[in-house]
């Protein structure tokens, strides 16, 4: 222990001063925690005396990380591109895992050793994803959107594969003993549902009424059910996906997650240390020739695939482009898959180092490529015309002036077209799902495919010349990125947006919103109406506007009243338990 914590402080303070350098020089962090872990790593200083403390460091990182992500995964989210994320995630699987197989057998690994080096390469990293694009706030993105559902499409494979890697023994693969591991993992999974459907919201007070307790509870939580997985012969990452994944459905795991963060963030730096600590550059001149093979196949191959499906299933050039250098990387489930083949005895350990060199290799690279991706989008953008197509979706954009533009279709989209017809108005739908454009195309109502956050799509769209924009898209993010576009280009429109809360349309008619509907207080059908009477005036719209924002704010004054009764109540309670203690 004497040693542990001199070692550990140290390899800290060096990954700050490495982190601040690639802030002062403008790089991502990601490429200084790996160059810390290679630094003082054994091919360098060799801090690490007890390896063995910061791999347990890296594997709370990535436990917690799961966790967190589980609690992030929004099913409504999901949906919306589950069957491009399904198509993109199977193929570009399937065509990766055959690419790796057949460079591993022509360069001399065995039929299972490439075929586990084929697999490695086809998963693609979610938590650098993540990371990246929280740091660029385009999570909410299309592309960002079918980046994460595709990278966690690939996780679910990778789980399967873990769960059969974890049944074999002895270089053999027992189906029997796999489909045992996975019943077991089945009834776990449904007891950890069952809990947190059944047990859970009987407690809910109890839980969330001490944040204290809340933090604890949480951890508990995740990094038991991680530890019950392992336990039973699967990986704790899964365990750890699992349980963010059912404590999802409760209303305080966005508290959990927010509080998670900081911690989650420290021990995922740890992660990245470690990868680069157990680097051996050793015993890479050996496996040179399979090094830049996999690493091209990950970080090229992976991409062209990923982008010729998304322009087979008719997305924009630009939306396949930035989706697909987002998956040009290795995932973490990868190098926990290859260790796992490796304790079987599938493979050695030359390939662990390799698998783990290309892993650090590609999230390096495909930092870079996520980062500057429209700069790179612009330099590429005349020669990735074959990855579109040019009639699909209604994807070419119709020409002319639009008076009234409509954002979103769905989500109360038909009653605003209503209404545009019976103003006789010209007027277009722009919508990023291509069922829904297919919908449009058939009631032959005029459309762009794309997405609101796409300032090219804006401009063609000539946004800036539009008298009424309406946006039924209840993501805050994208409403936002809208209303400061059209502050810069079109203050004089009318601009309607949708929250999901009080806090989110006070914050919008903050940001310039002619109106913004509630769900509890206007519908859709009534702001049609009263566009359809009204015009399209910005100053007919004051005093609708500031009637609804006096509202707000009575209703925002009458939840605060509300909060400190609760809390002037939870201090009676307390001072009361407290005095009857004193007294016993």
């Amino acid at each position: 222990m004497d040693n542990v914590f001199p070692g550990l402080s140290l390899i800290i303070v060096m990954g700050a001063a490495i982190a601040l350098l690639m802030r002062l020089i403008g790089q991502p962090l990601i490429i200084g925690h790996i160059l810390t872990g290679i630094i003082v790593g054994p091919t360098l200083l060799h801090l690490t005396k007890s390896p063995e403390t910061l791999t347990l460091f890296s594997d709370l990182g990535i436990a917690l990380l799961l966790f967190i992500i589980g609690l992030g995964l929004n099913p409504q989210i999901m949906r919306e591109v589950s069957g491009t994320a399904s198509a993109v995630g199977i193929i570009q699987i399937g065509v990766i895992t055959f690419l790796g197989w057949l460079a591993g057998t022509s360069l001399g690994l065995s039929s299972t050793s490439a075929l586990f080096l084929g697999a490695c390469l086809a998963i693609s990293s979610t938590i650098i994803i993540l990371k990246v694009l929280g740091d660029k706030h385009e999570q909410a993105r299309l592309y960002g959107k079918i980046a994460i559902s595709v990278s966690l499409v690939q996780d679910l494979v990778a789980i399967i594969l873990v769960v059969v890697t974890s049944a074999g023994n002895d270089k053999t693969l027992a189906l029997g003993s796999a489909l045992g591991l996975a019943f077991k993992g089945v009834i776990l999974a449904f007891l950890l549902f069952w809990a947190s459907n059944r047990l859970l919201p009987q407690y809910q007070k109890l839980i969330s009424g001490s944040q204290e307790f809340l933090f604890l509870f949480a951890i508990a939580w995740g990094l038991g059910s991680a530890t019950l997985f392992q336990k039973i012969g699967l990986s704790s990452e899964i365990g750890a996906l699992l349980a963010g994944i059912c404590l999802a459905t409760q209303p305080y795991a966005q508290e959990v997650a927010s509080r998670l963060r900081p911690l989650r963030d420290f021990f995922v730096i740890v992660f990245f240390i470690a990868l680069g600590a157990n680097l051996s550059l050793g015993q890479l001149g050996t496996m040179f020739p399979i090094l830049i093979v996999s690493a091209l196949i990950a970080i090229i191959a992976k991409p062209l695939v990923a982008m010729a499906v998304l322009g087979y299933l008719g997305y924009t050039k630009r939306t396949g482009f930035k989706a697909s250098v987002a998956l040009a990387q290795v995932s973490e489930f990868s190098i926990v898959l290859i260790l796992l083949a490796q304790k079987r005895g599938f493979i050695d350990s030359n390939l662990v180092t390799a698998v783990t060199f290309v892993a650090l290799c590609s999230i390096a690279v495909s930092a870079y490529l996520m980062l500057f991706s429209d700069r790179i989008y612009a330099f590429f953008e005349r020669y990735l015309n074959v990855f579109e197509r040019k009639h699909t979706h209604g994807e070419a954009r119709a020409p002319g002036n639009y008076e009234m533009i409509l954002f979103g279709y769905q989500k109360g989209g038909h009653e605003f077209i209503n209404v545009f017809k019976q103003m006789s108005k010209s007027f277009v739908v722009i919508d990023y799902d291509p069922e829904v454009i297919e919908v449009l195309e058939g009631r032959k109502i005029a459309h762009i495919f794309g997405d609101a956050t796409d300032v090219e799509l804006l401009e063609e769209a000539n946004v800036n010349k539009a008298k009424l924009i309406v946006s039924t898209v209840t993501d805050f993010e994208v409403n936002s990125f809208l209303l400061n576009f059209l502050d810069r280009k079109n203050s004089d429109s009318v601009v309607i947006t949708q929250a999901d809360n009080p806090k989110q349309a006070a914050a919008l008619y903050d940001l310039g919103a002619s109106y913004v509907i509630l769900p509890h207080f206007i519908g859709g059908e009534k702001i049609g109406a009263f566009v359809k009477t009204s015009g399209l005036s910005k100053s007919n719209f004051k005093k609708f506007r500031e009637a609804h924002i006096k509202q707000l704010k009575r209703q925002h004054h009458i939840e605060q009243k509300e909060e400190e009764h609760k809390k002037l109540g939870r201090a009676i309670v307390s001072s009361m338990a407290a005095l009857a203690h004193t007294k016993s």
